[in-house]
């Protein structure tokens, strides 16, 4: 290997390991007098007999997980994902580090029944992507990897791009937060124009440059098998907004592109036009998402336009931009009277005030498609819950009272706050309210989709009420953290 990967593998196998114990050391889940336990599955044996062999330490919360998924393969279940997360809060964890994933790999690479690996927040540093670049190799049932915030430089970038351009099994990479800058994300850039099997790509907080986000947009155009991506927060000098105007142009040539991430891009006015203006031609794109941005009420003229003719656009999340109360009313005009399609709308923290925030609530007593609003982080009044009052009430007499039956501990908080913090108290507590209007509707096409850094919630963790059909309206609530 030539470049910096070779530098990278010398790096992985220079270190002299460390003498492997001869018991297992002492954990919650380990017993107290160091003894090795019974293995009960052929990972966690593999991996024992491989640390012994290698003379590498055994980390005792990779042994913990080996162990759950060794009874998950007893029970004949297939498809499992080995999760590693480094940033576990539900047992004492020991982060795991480039080495630790060479034994890993080599206990994997032949497994049948483990098709994902989520290695998130640990140590993996360019070792790490150089081994995990080799199980991209080797491994031919992974559909889906996470390395998110490991320590991956440009480097590791280039390996593990450099290894998807055989593979053709992989679906889902998630790479967030490694800064593989400008450099990384060119060599990805360069696999998407040779890979035909990865559908979603997380490239978030990687400190890409604008010339790879050009090129990402570039390639796109010809890219038939990218479903989602996630090019939040580059390193973008300037105030021209050019990568607005090169993703304007892919998404009017690209018909498979599902979800596109723009967050924090110092998009203006003059960008979200570029991309209203592609969305005319698109029939394909879900899911935007333009928060942390610097649109104000101008560009939702634009967006609140292309949405009377667009029929495909289901998420839009405009959160910490500047819309105001202007902006709100425009939305809330198209979305009463015109647009059927979209069924979730963040508006948080748009320094929307009770004119706004009221705009929208009327547009969903004649809109049933729009499900979920995210108003949290405005300036609310009183004219605001009294609208939403009415709101609660006219979902009541639409068959709240069967939701009753699915989760009466959501319509105990509701009377709760209806009746005791009426009027300035119930503004001081919906401030922390995230309300979800679901109205039966099937949002699990969309609970793949990347949203690091999102206001959004994943919708696969929405936990919408499913009723009756005779009964499709519902009002769920969830109390916030404070």
């Amino acid at each position: 290997m030539r470049g910096g990967g070779g530098k990278v593998a010398a790096r992985a196998k220079s270190p002299s390991p460390p003498p492997a114990p001869t018991t297992i050391p002492t954990t919650s889940w380990a017993p107290a007098d160091r003894s090795v336990p019974e293995i009960i599955g052929s990972l966690q044996e593999d991996y024992y007999n491989l640390c012994m062999e290698k003379s590498r330490k055994i980390n005792s919360f990779v042994w913990h997980l080996l162990q759950e998924v060794d009874e998950e393969i007893e029970k004949g279940l297939e498809g499992i994902t080995l999760n590693i997360p480094g940033n576990s809060r539900l047992m004492p964890v020991e982060r795991i580090t480039g080495e630790d994933l060479w034994i890993l790999s080599r206990i994997l690479k032949k497994n049948p029944y483990i098709n994902g690996l989520d290695v998130r927040y640990n140590l993996m540093s360019d070792v790490g992507a150089y081994y995990a670049a080799r199980l991209l190799q080797k491994q031919h049932k992974l559909i889906y990897l996470n390395l998110m915030f490991n320590d991956i430089g440009p480097e590791g970038g280039e390996l593990i791009a450099k290894a998807l351009h055989k593979n053709t099994t992989l679906k889902y990479l998630r790479m967030t937060g490694n800064k593989i800058e400008n450099k990384g994300g060119m060599f990805f850039a360069a696999m998407l124009q040779i890979n035909s099997s990865l559908e979603k790509l997380d490239l978030g907080d990687c400190d890409l440059g604008m010339q790879s986000v050009i090129a990402f947009a570039t390639v796109l155009t010809q890219n038939q098998t990218i479903k989602g991506i996630n090019l939040n927060r580059p390193i973008l000098y300037g105030e021209q907004e050019e990568s607005t105007v090169h993703l304007g142009h892919m998404l009017k040539e690209n018909h498979c592109l599902v979800a596109l991430h723009m967050c924090k891009h110092n998009m203006k006015n003059c960008g979200i036009k570029q991309l209203c203006d592609a969305l005319y031609l698109n029939r394909s794109l879900r899911y935007l998402d333009v928060s942390c941005n610097k649109i104000t009420r101008d560009g939702m003229v634009c967006l609140a336009d292309v949405l009377k003719s667009n029929t495909t656009l289901e998420v839009i999340d405009l959160s910490f931009n500047r819309i105001e109360d202007v902006g709100a009313k425009y939305l809330s005009e198209t979305l009463a009277s015109h647009n059927r399609s979209l069924k979730a709308l963040s508006v948080v923290n748009n320094n929307i005030k009770g004119e706004g925030l009221v705009a929208l609530s009327q547009s969903m007593k004649t809109n049933h498609i729009l499900s979920n609003v995210y108003i949290w982080g405005n300036k609310f009044d009183e004219a605001t819950c009294v609208v939403c009052f009415v709101l609660f009430s006219f979902f009541f007499t639409e068959g709240f009272f069967w939701g009753l039956l699915y989760n009466i501990r959501h319509l105990q908080v509701a009377l709760e706050m209806i009746v005791t913090y009426w009027g300035t108290w119930v503004a001081q507590w919906v401030k922390r309210l995230t309300l979800d209007f679901s109205s039966g509707h099937d949002l699990s096409l969309l609970s793949w989709s990347p949203v690091s850094g999102s206001a959004l919630p994943e919708w696969s963790l929405l936990g919408i009420l499913s009723l009756p059909l005779s009964f499709p309206c519902s009002l769920a609530w969830s109390l916030s953290q404070k």
